[in-house]
């Protein structure tokens, strides 16, 4: 199996986030690196897909990107995941792609013991009628970049100033108002790194011990340390 390498970033501001996955395809469209999965949590904004018109009364930044996808909010209580994956010839199928991110969700979501879903003729993954994660991807030379964004405990009024992904604002969920979830990000980082490495056929690195303390990563952001075995 090949490995992923997991790059934790903590809160970051959107440009930082998108300028380094540039950066990161290039590099992984000429191996100079493997496959990366960005995890992180934005700074409020409105980012727009191709063709997307900007939303009139958003008191946050908005910013137009090449992803598929209509406008959607990030912001800070939702857990954003950028994969940098060169698709092996048997996956070079976007539909495909799509899908398997949803089973990501769909297999994180069931951690907590709930349903997730697909439903047709939209990407994402729904709760019932509710919408509780937003997909929109870009590939370029079969790199993939941008990603998907799970709702954990986001301030889901932030959506209800436009149509998020060209949908009624009140349909978006968040994994806070269905179960029990401490406020942070970590356990939703550790499970979709568990179940992106499972669809995705993946696995870690061997862990290295730590030499020195962690540097910080981001705003109030620490790396978790590595016990030993």
């Amino acid at each position: 199996m090949s490995t992923l390498e997991v790059r934790r970033l903590g809160r970051t501001r959107y440009e930082d986030a998108y300028k380094l996955q540039k950066e990161l395809v290039e590099e992984r469209a000429s191996d100079a690196i493997g496959d990366v999965l960005i995890l992180t949590e934005h700074e409020s904004v409105v980012t727009l897909g191709r063709g997307t018109p900007a939303p009139v009364e958003v008191d946050v930044p908005t910013v137009e990107i090449e992803r598929g996808g209509e406008a959607t909010y990030h912001g800070p209580g939702q857990l954003v995941a950028y994969p940098i994956l060169k698709l092996p010839e048997e996956r070079r199928d976007l539909h495909r792609y799509l899908r398997d991110l949803e089973e990501v969700l769909i297999g994180v979501l069931s951690e907590f013991e709930l349903a997730g879903e697909r439903r047709e003729g939209f990407t994402g993954v729904w709760l019932g009628d509710k919408k509780i994660a937003s997909i929109g991807v870009a590939v370029s030379r079969w790199v993939t970049y941008h990603g998907f964004a799970l709702n954990l405990h986001t301030d889901l009024g932030a959506f209800r100033a436009f149509r998020p992904c060209g949908l009624d604002p009140d349909v978006m969920t968040r994994l806070a108002d269905h179960v029990d979830l401490a406020p942070t990000n970590v356990l939703g980082e550790v499970l979709v790194v568990k179940h992106f490495c499972r669809v995705f056929e993946l696995e870690l690195p061997p862990p290295q011990p730590l030499q020195s303390p962690p540097e910080p990563e981001g705003p109030g952001f620490m790396q978790l340390p590595i016990l030993p075995g």
